[in-house]
């Protein structure tokens, strides 16, 4: 069981996930009380207020995931959670169409005026000719980042027969005219946008994006959108354009400082504004907590976490996720393999899959071997870190042509090879090669690789052994090398195998070496 601690509101639902997965959740509210609420906490949850700094994870020794209740992390030290081997989530789907219609709620309450011809009315003024608005059909829509959410809001922006162009240094102009937008660099898209709507995630290079300089290259009709992360659209610099006339006004939902009742925008006629409401639905907040609570667990249980954001490797796709369990077991049968730390670790993906982004292979194979030989957690994250302390180089090799198999995944080094597959539609685990010797067996928790001279007799001898020490054997199979005159037998039993029969083995005639598996 495993304590996860939540330090903001999320959906009831997420909560009842993790108690109901047998973990224990504690709820602190209070902000003050962080760096002690952390203390033994294996798992922390949070939004966009707290603040997960060097020095709560530093409180948080215990800590193996941090997850994010939403899409922004840059209230999350990611460099520092990585460098301590802490694995961060979040939830990057789970409010993608709240924060799309909240952008065109604005982008339409600004084009209309809504928000201010609201308050003259209640207020007892009827001002009809004031608040005169624009139309959005033929009307230019700048899109900065076509994300996800860029995306979303093109889509909507076409059923109002706007004009879409957008800047995105990483789409491609193809793939923008797949979705009906023309690829533009960021001082076209300022010069010929109507409206601007900003999907950028909120980074060194992002921060301050949209300021004086570049507004001054706007349209007077320009509006701006910002329901992304707040700092990417200067707001003093912001408010000064729609003071002086400069462009025609700004709809904004998110602040550089949060919560905040103060801002040069709020002063504007011009400008509407509201509190980060982008995520806030009932259906986005049952999505993150929901999605919050299943990657938790799923990190909490040192499995593959598709919305990890730290681990070095791409998202594991249809294909490549049914290899990882067999990557990783190969990881910890090649650390029994191996018998100590080897200078270098090489694996090799060969057939269909060579043709992926293999790391993610790479991590499991790696996180199976330091399982294996190592007293603390071993993840995807500090993997790697694991691996650099310990002075082994990583090699990464591919090959899109198999001789034998459809796809094949090798472990080489310190003088060993391991090499495994999966077979038939149910995706079977099954060990092919052990230095140069060729099998079929499917691995064990236990098992043992007996080397052996090439002659008649021996089989029956280990078979004996074995048998009169009451060790079943499960399974078994035997690999021979052309010309070197031995034999390996792969040997699974359904129990571990005592020392003294392990000793047995090692000193009868024509073996050669035993070594025990732990798989």
């Amino acid at each position: 069981m495993a304590r996860i601690l939540v330090t903001e509101e999320i959906a009831e639902g997420g909560l009842q996930r993790l108690r109901a997965a047998g973990h224990e959740v504690a709820v602190e509210l209070d902000q003050a009380r962080l760096l002690e609420a952390v203390r033994g906490a294996h798992a922390l949850i949070v939004r966009s207020a707290t603040q997960v700094t060097a020095e709560v994870l530093a409180a948080g020794s215990e800590l193996m995931v941090v997850g994010r209740a939403g899409i922004g992390l840059d209230n999350v030290d990611v460099s520092e959670a990585t460098r301590r081997g802490v694995m961060v989530v979040n939830a990057p789907q789970s409010n993608i169409v709240s924060a799309a219609e909240h952008t065109m709620a604005l982008l339409l309450a600004q084009a209309r005026n809504v928000p201010q011809a609201h308050a003259a009315l209640v207020a007892g003024r009827w001002e009809r000719s004031k608040w005169e608005g624009v139309e959005l059909v033929d009307k230019t829509l700048g899109v900065i980042g076509l994300g996800r959410i860029g995306k979303l809001v093109a889509d909507r922006a076409k059923a109002f027969g706007m004009r879409l162009i957008a800047y995105d240094p990483y789409v491609s102009a193809e793939r923008a005219r797949q979705m009906g937008v023309d690829l533009v660099p960021l001082d076209q898209a300022i010069t010929e946008a109507d409206f601007l709507t900003v999907h950028l995630p909120k980074t060194k290079e992002t921060t301050g994006l949209i300021n004086r300089d570049l507004l001054m290259k706007a349209k007077p009709s320009l509006r701006v959108i910002n329901v992304a992360r707040g700092g990417i659209v200067d707001e003093e610099a912001l408010a000064e354009c729609v003071r002086d006339g400069i462009i025609a006004g700004a709809a904004i939902d998110v602040f550089a400082k949060e919560p905040t009742t103060e801002s040069p925008l709020f002063e504007l006629d011009r400008v509407v504004v509201t509190p980060h409401l982008g995520a806030s639905t009932r259906e986005a907040q049952d999505k993150a907590g929901d999605t919050i609570a299943d990657m938790v667990l799923l990190a909490l249980a040192g499995d593959f976490v598709p919305f990890a954001v730290n681990v070095d490797a791409a998202e594991a796709n249809e294909t490549l996720r049914p290899f990882l369990p067999l990557a990783e077991r190969l990881g910890r049968l090649f650390a029994s393999l191996v018998g100590t730390l080897p200078t270098g670790l090489e694996v090799c993906a060969e057939g269909d899959i060579a043709g992926y982004d293999t790391r993610i292979l790479s991590l499991a194979a790696m996180k199976g071997f330091f399982a294996s030989i190592s007293d603390e957690q071993v993840t995807y994250v500090n993997a790697p870190q694991l691996a650099k302390d310990k002075g082994i180089e990583l090699r990464e090799a591919k090959s899109a042509d198999s001789p034998v198999f459809v796809n094949l995944l090798t472990l080489r080094g310190g003088g060993h090879t391991l090499a495994g597959t999966l077979v038939r539609r149910l995706k079977e685990q099954r060990i092919v090669m052990i230095d140069e010797h060729h099998f079929d067996v499917p691995p064990a928790e236990h098992m043992l690789v007996v080397k052996n001279d090439d002659r008649p007799g021996v089989i029956g001898t280990v078979g004996t052994l074995l048998g009169t020490a009451g060790v079943n054997i499960a399974d078994m199979d035997v690999g021979s090398a052309p010309n070197t005159g031995t034999a390996v037998m792969l040997i699974a039993t359904t129990s571990p195998v005592p020392e003294a029969v392990l000793s047995d083995l090692r000193s009868s005639p024509g073996i050669i070496s035993v070594v025990r598996l732990t798989g």
